[in-house]
């Protein structure tokens, strides 16, 4: 049976599927250069092709250029490189957790980056010391909630879920007080952040964090093998000669480090990571060789997608709002499927 599952996992792929996967390939680099080309020409000074162009040569009128290289340009790689992480880090949490309604936030990533960006904005911190603070607070709960799971030289990947789940209500509820008792204006700027938004992002929060989380995706698109072994379950995965602790502390911690990066910058933004594995697997299928690094590209095109539409309107609309909008009629969705199959 062990040789079986090694043979089906590294047997060549039919030519159909190599078809549908250059194909999925050109439609997500398509889709992605469409994107970042309206990201850079539209807003509330709309830029023509050439004008574009003599801007990024920094030529041509020194404000087109302004807007160019300080403002869209840093926003976009920021959406590209939170999208990016998220979606990596969904497919690697739902692949190590055999679940795919898993998500980036399930390990209370999303309630110690709140907590803490709650405290230093009460505490009146510079704006700079802020993304590392919430990078900070996600790494620690994740600490916490890995300590909590473990058993001896065991991990309980059930205990994980709920020792995330206990987390992050714990550290809601102490934020939820805190934003209470804090000045207006300090909670208006707490939930600018919380509400997740990539307005105003600029070449600090791409330098500062961008770096870490290209290195972070791809040491988490290097983990494909093990994530392939976990999927089969846990006797199979240990009799290829598997330690499913290492593996699940290994996975869990590149995807904690993606998905803490990407909040560290963006903010609180849900349902990228959650929603994009599965659009992924339609495409490619379900070897985590082809799914972590095209999540990767869809996450990518999904979060650069809702930021422009973010700005699309006269008025704008937080990144994380239109990400819930979209993403939430899926979610059902998914859970409306798996209760007509009887699953969770």
């Amino acid at each position: 049976m062990i040789t079986t599952a090694r043979s089906r996992m590294l047997q060549p792929r039919p030519l159909g599927q190599r078809q549908r996967i250059l194909l999925a390939a050109g439609l997500l680099c398509v889709g992605l250069a469409i994107v970042i080309f309206l990201s850079l020409t539209q807003g509330s000074v709309a830029l023509t092709g050439s004008e574009l162009l003599a801007a990024a040569l920094r030529q041509g009128d020194a404000i087109h250029q302004t807007i160019l290289w300080d403002l869209r340009l840093p926003r976009v790689l920021a959406a590209l490189l939170v999208g990016g992480a998220l979606g990596l880090a969904g497919a690697l949490l739902q692949g190590m957790l055999r679940n795919g309604l898993a998500g980036p936030f399930l390990l209370g990533i999303s309630a110690g980056a709140g907590l803490m960006v709650v405290l230093m904005v009460g505490v009146g911190l510079v704006q700079i010391w802020v993304p590392l603070g919430a990078w900070l607070g996600a790494v620690i709960t994740t600490v916490m909630v890995y300590l909590l799971a473990r058993t001896g030289a065991t991990l309980s990947v059930e205990r994980l879920v709920l020792g995330g789940v206990a987390f992050s209500s714990l550290f809601g509820a102490v934020q939820s007080l805190l934003l209470l008792l804090s000045p207006d204006g300090q909670i208006q700027a707490a939930l600018n952040w919380l509400i997740g938004s990539l307005n105003g992002r600029g070449w600090t929060e791409v330098t500062l964090v961008g770096p870490g989380l290209v290195v972070a995706a791809i040491a988490g698109c290097l983990l494909a093998r093990q994530v392939n072994l976990l999927s089969l379950g846990d006797d199979l995965a240990t009799g290829l000669g598997t330690s499913l602790t290492r593996s699940r502390v290994l996975i869990g911690a590149i995807a904690t480090l993606l998905a803490a990066g990407a909040v560290s910058i963006a903010g609180l933004v849900g349902f990228v990571g959650l929603i994009v594995p599965h659009g992924v697997r339609l495409l490619v299928g379900t070897d985590y060789r082809l799914v972590l690094p095209f999540s990767t590209l869809g996450g990518a095109l999904v979060l650069s997608g809702a930021d422009l539409v973010a700005r699309a309107g006269p008025v704008e609309l937080p990144v994380g709002v239109v990400t819930a909008m979209l993403g939430a009629p899926v979610f059902i969705g998914l859970l409306h499927r798996r209760r007509l199959r009887g699953g969770m």
